[in-house]
């Protein structure tokens, strides 16, 4: 088979080869995390993902309080088919972050624990009052600034 056209040296190929390659790199390295909503505190699609999962932790939680006698779940299986929170949601790896649930006397604590801490992958915390926290630089707790 002739092909219609020629192809050049191997030097050549190489070269196209390697400014597809970096042009390529080059795009996805300069795509900016792009806000889900007005007022979007993200700063990756990690932490947006992480973030929505508290938001509907936090939900179900608030149903379940509503409906069981002023008393939280103590598991995250307690909370499925409350709200929107699913059998698959009570999975613990969520991607780039591991969900730490613990119950309380009176409440509970969520956490997100990113699997490498780094400014687009912060610590988050939630409990109870329903205010979501979060920490660069290590675990986040109830001192944590709160997440706008």
């Amino acid at each position: 088979m002739r092909l219609p056209y020629r192809l050049g040296s191997q030097k050549q190929l190489c070269g196209i080869a390697m400014l597809l390659i970096a042009g390529t790199l080059l795009s996805v390295a300069q795509t900016a995390y792009q806000p889900k909503f007005k007022g979007d505190p993200a700063r990756s699609e990690s932490e947006a993902n992480a973030l929505g999962y508290m938001r509907t932790v936090i939900r179900a939680q608030q149903q379940y309080y509503k409906k069981n006698n002023n008393k939280y779940a103590t598991s995250l299986a307690d909370l499925v088919h409350t709200g929107s929170f699913t059998k698959r949601m009570t999975q613990t790896d969520r991607g780039d972050y591991t969900v730490g649930f613990h119950s309380r006397k009176d409440g509970y604590e969520l956490t997100m624990t990113p699997k490498q801490l780094d400014a687009e992958h912060r610590a988050f915390y939630a409990n109870e009052d329903g205010v979501m926290h979060a920490d660069e630089t290590k675990a986040a707790d109830e001192n944590s600034p709160a997440v706008k």
